[in-house]
C-alpha cells in the first residue's frame, strides 16, 4: 500500500488509463472494451506516451537502451 500522493506503477497506470482512455470512450462490449484497450496500450501507452518513471522516454526506447 502506498501512502497518498505516493503512487505505485499499477496505481499509477490505471489513473493514467481511465482519465486517457476509458473516460474518452463509448464501448459496445466486452469484446469492443478488450480490442480499444490492447491498441491503446500497444499503440499509444507503450510506444509513443513518455513516462517519468524511466526518465521521460517512451518503454519502446528504454527497452532499446539495453
Amino acid at each position: 500500500m502506498s501512502r497518498k500522493g505516493n503512487y505505485s506503477v499499477a496505481e499509477s497506470f490505471f489513473r493514467i488509463y481511465k482519465t486517457e482512455m476509458v473516460y474518452h470512450c463509448k464501448f459496445s462490449d466486452d469484446v469492443d472494451v478488450w480490442r480499444k484497450s490492447f491498441e491503446y496500450v500497444e499503440s499509444y501507452y507503450n510506444r509513443k506516451r513518455m513516462h517519468g518513471s524511466i526518465g521521460y522516454l517512451t518503454p519502446a526506447v528504454f527497452e532499446n537502451q539495453f
